[in-house]
């Protein structure tokens, strides 16, 4: 699987987010402030609801902006058979027989993606499954808890 291609592939996803999340926004600031938002009585939070939403798209907007500031500059590492899995490592791993991609990236976990008929996710060193990832080699098995019980990763390959 070509890196560049994905993180060009995540990029535009991200772009088109980001156009959805700006007219979101948009209208939903245009809500906080047209006057049928003003409260009829002391109970009336409707403004106040819509101003805490466009707050909060507004953070979504940025955090979006930062991760595509961190695609464009990201420089995916080639990793080999027997190198330790770290950043921008593509991990296929199998789960209770459900193959499927992990792309560890610094920032920006949790995007789920389909990516040249491949299922994908991307992962934070952060996060459980980053954490339990990192410095592990093709063959091996990563561990994660999860609740009472343990999930096994097994690692086929590392791009």
């Amino acid at each position: 699987m070509d890196k560049q291609k994905l993180i060009n592939h995540i990029r535009q996803q991200l772009m088109n987010d980001l156009a959805i999340l700006k007219e979101a926004a948009r209208v939903t600031a245009e809500a906080a402030t047209h006057e049928e938002s003003k409260p009829e009585n002391e109970y009336d939070t409707r403004g106040l609801e819509a101003s805490y939403l466009a707050g909060a798209q507004s953070k979504r907007i940025v955090d979006t902006e930062e991760l595509l500031v961190l695609y464009k500059h990201l420089e995916p590492k080639s990793f080999g058979p027997q190198d330790p899995i770290s950043a921008t490592a593509l991990v296929e791993v199998d789960l209770n027989d459900k193959v499927f991609f992990l792309f560890i990236l610094p920032k920006g976990g949790g995007l789920n993606i389909e990516f040249e008929g491949q299922r994908l996710q991307t992962i934070t060193p952060n996060s459980p499954l980053g954490e339990a990832l990192l410095g592990l080699k093709a063959g091996q098995v990563a561990l994660v808890e999860r609740g009472n019980q343990v999930l096994e990763y097994e690692i086929l390959s590392v791009q």
